[in-house]
């Protein structure tokens, strides 16, 4: 039996565990946690007697009429990298006011499986200022699935985790024409939110349309302007149904994302476009083959253009250009089936992507030549793979076991950019070959009114491009240009994880934690040899195999329901990542918390929110790190729904970081300061 935790803006949260070393800081986390608070969450946790095998957190985006659920959305018309933010489980990396990274389990991109409705997606910008978030919005989500280490192996190979983006769709509902028109405003940053829907659905076919777009100018903090911190957005989807007969369905999807005059103050570039064409068609059959059921086969594809340059940046030593390209096709096919105790799924997936990368540099003398290289050298990756899991039924409890076998090859398609890494590595191979693989166990006990998860599970990933085939990247955190090494070892990673549930009539208390021992972890070292091409960087840095490093993280959530209109929640977590000399790893939170009230009744809402960080002690200024304050900071949100003519109406009010704190987190990029005192206005008329 499976029951997911159903977290509006979030409710399980992600932690580690290192043996019984974590004693103290364990005992240290609760202790603190009495007196403070913890995460936001935005609806009512769902739970039936058997919790899952699987540590899974789904940020509800939107029900079929998203244009109701001011009740349990903070700010309705957020961007997606907000609502992602407000989880538990993921953290985010901020170069701007636009397209944060996603960090699940203290790992970036490299590390993480991201899908979008299972499509594989790969940005095209060497400085990761496009992740595969940014080229989607909240109004084509229904969901976001995310899971932990190698229980996201179902998309695709990973170490972290998986963060599976899923589409919204009407599948089907016999409502018939449906629409709604959304406004918003914010006064920090003006921002500009406009967006609308038209969907139709009946019995037999259904399609959904929605359009959105969103203008901010730059933003304040500490009564300062942060300069380029400035976007403009268009996204435009549709998706389509078409039922064949009872038990066969033809599906389709199209996404057009296109965003420009992009600032990232905490860069040295700009985006003039990032744009997006992600599309598939589906094959879904609910009776299968003998015992098979619930077959969908889809195909997808998607073409990625991202431009950086420095054109409207004063005074810098050489005008460069960057543009870069990603396409992507792929597939996957995948069937259930049930026997006796046995819950068995089974899948066959691969994709074929071409990432090419270029920088183009202007000298200021116009008698001397331009410098032209490539930063990607038109690498081609192909994947194929097959992944099994079976649920087992036991009483009273639960086992999940599952793998992922996979092959995955390397191919430098341009000639030039070829000779250009042969610099450095005179016996390169053109093309490689790998073989990937994860195995997972995860088991789920329970003991009266207590419920146990555990799990231990092995997995590996293969270098990204630029980690194998990057040529002078500049990395302005470190202030470090980048060169990557084809022949790097494929990071392997033993994970090994708990929780603990207690779930009462009107309190319910979780730890979680796991840990993560991963060999031949994949990081920068600085190479004294070799010479700068950014002007102005401090050394080169070449990708490496560390012998290991160890990540592990451990949190303490809790949920009240004082009365049947107010709910509080909280949450408080502990991270740590070290080497194997004992190094601190970058980008590692520290003691971090969240809280919320939220009140509820009839066609009212409203919510008060806390959340926080303690200074950061466990940096390294080798990767560029310094130690981040302490903060605190309070938001609060009014909603009221009504009627018109029998249409729905509502108006959502709010305010953040109310006591216009000034602060910056372990995740913002050089330091770019958070933004101050927001106040913010959702209006949103559906038309039944």
């Amino acid at each position: 039996m499976k029951t997911e935790y159903s977290i509006g803006l979030s409710h399980s949260t992600i932690g580690t565990l290192k043996k019984t070393k974590l004693f103290f800081p364990v005992l240290l986390a609760m202790v603190f946690h009495c007196f403070s608070t913890a995460q936001e969450s935005k609806v009512d946790l769902v739970t039936d007697s058997i919790l899952p095998v699987h540590l899974e957190e789904v940020i509800v985006i939107s029900s079929y009429n998203k244009a109701l659920e001011h009740k349990s959305h903070h700010k309705p018309l957020s961007t997606l990298d907000e609502y992602l933010e407000s989880s538990n489980k993921v953290n985010m990396i901020k170069r701007g006011a636009y397209a944060w990274e996603p960090v699940l389990n203290d790992m970036s991109s490299e590390r993480l499986s991201i899908t979008i409705d299972g499509m594989r997606v790969f940005g095209a910008c060497t400085d990761k200022m496009d992740p595969i978030t940014s080229y989607v919005d909240v109004s084509n989500l229904s969901d976001v699935h995310v899971a932990s280490g190698q229980q996201g192996a179902e998309q695709g190979t990973t170490i972290g985790g998986g963060i599976d983006l899923r589409l919204e769709k009407s599948n089907f509902k016999p409502k018939g024409w449906v629409g709604s028109v959304e406004t918003g405003g914010e006064t920090n940053n003006e921002a500009q939110i406009i967006g609308g829907e038209l969907n139709y659905s009946d019995e037999q076919f259904y399609i959904d349309t929605d359009i959105i777009y969103r203008k901010a100018e730059n933003y304040t903090a500490g009564g300062g302007e942060v300069a380029f911190s400035q976007f403009e957005k268009y996204n435009i989807s549709a998706n389509a149904g078409y039922k064949i007969s009872d038990d066969q369905q033809l599906l389709a999807s199209f996404i057009y994302d296109e965003a420009k005059n992009v600032g990232y103050p905490a860069l040295p570039m700009d985006v003039s476009l990032a744009r997006a064409f992600i599309g598939s068609i589906s094959w879904v059959q609910s009776r299968f083959i003998g015992d098979f059921k619930n077959w969908e086969t889809k195909l997808y594809a998607n073409s990625i253009t991202h431009i950086m340059d420095d054109s409207q940046r004063p005074d810098v030593p050489i005008r460069m250009d960057m543009p870069g390209w990603s396409d992507t096709y792929g597939y996957y096919s995948q069937t259930e089936l049930t026997m006796d105790k046995h819950q068995f799924l089974l899948k066959l997936d691969g994709f074929y992507n071409r990432s090419l990368a270029e920088m183009t540099m202007y000298p200021i003398n116009p008698n001397e030549r331009e410098m032209f290289m490539l930063t990607w050298p038109d690498v081609r990756m192909i994947n194929s793979g097959f992944y099994a899991e079976d649920e087992i039924s036991l009483k009273e409890g639960s086992l999940k076991l599952s793998t992922r076998l996979a092959v995955q090859g390397f191919n430098v398609a341009d000639e030039f950019g070829l000779n250009s890494l042969r610099i450095f590595y005179p016996e390169m191979s053109q093309r490689q070959a790998r073989f990937l693989k994860s195995v997972s166990a995860a088991y789920h006990k329970k003991f009266k009114m207590l419920h146990v998860n555990g799990g231990l599970s092995y997995g590996d990933r293969a270098p990204s491009v630029s980690e194998g085939f990057g040529f002078y990247l500049f990395n302005s955190f470190d202030n470090h240009d980048y060169i990557g090494d084809p022949d790097l070892k494929n990071e392997k990673a033993i994970e090994t994880n708990v929780k603990v549930s207690l779930p009462m009539k009107k309190l319910t208390i979780g730890v979680e934690a796991n840990y993560f021992h991963t060999m031949d972890f994949i990081i920068g070292e600085v190479n004294p040899d070799l010479s700068v091409m950014t002007i102005g960087a401090e050394g080169v840095k070449v990708y490496k195999n560390l012998e290991y490093a160890n990540l592990y993280n451990i949190s303490l959530d809790t949920k009240y329901e004082v009365t049947p209109e107010l709910l509080w929640t909280g949450l408080i977590s502990y991270h740590r990542g070290t080497d194997q000399d004992g190094q601190n790893l970058p980008f590692i939170s520290p003691i971090a918390y969240n809280s919320m009230v939220q009140y509820t009744t009839g066609t009212f809402s409203g919510s008060l929110t806390m959340r926080g960080a303690a200074d950061q002690v466990n940096f390294n200024p080798v990767f560029g790190e310094d130690r981040s304050n302490a903060y605190t900071v309070f938001s609060m949100a009014l909603g009221k729904s009504f009627s018109i003519n029998k249409d729905a109406v509502y108006i959502k009010t709010g305010v953040e970081n109310i006591f216009d704190e000034f602060y910056s987190t372990y995740t913002d990029w050089n330091n770019i300061p958070r933004m101050g005192r927001n106040f913010f206005m959702t209006v949103s008329y559906a038309i039944n």
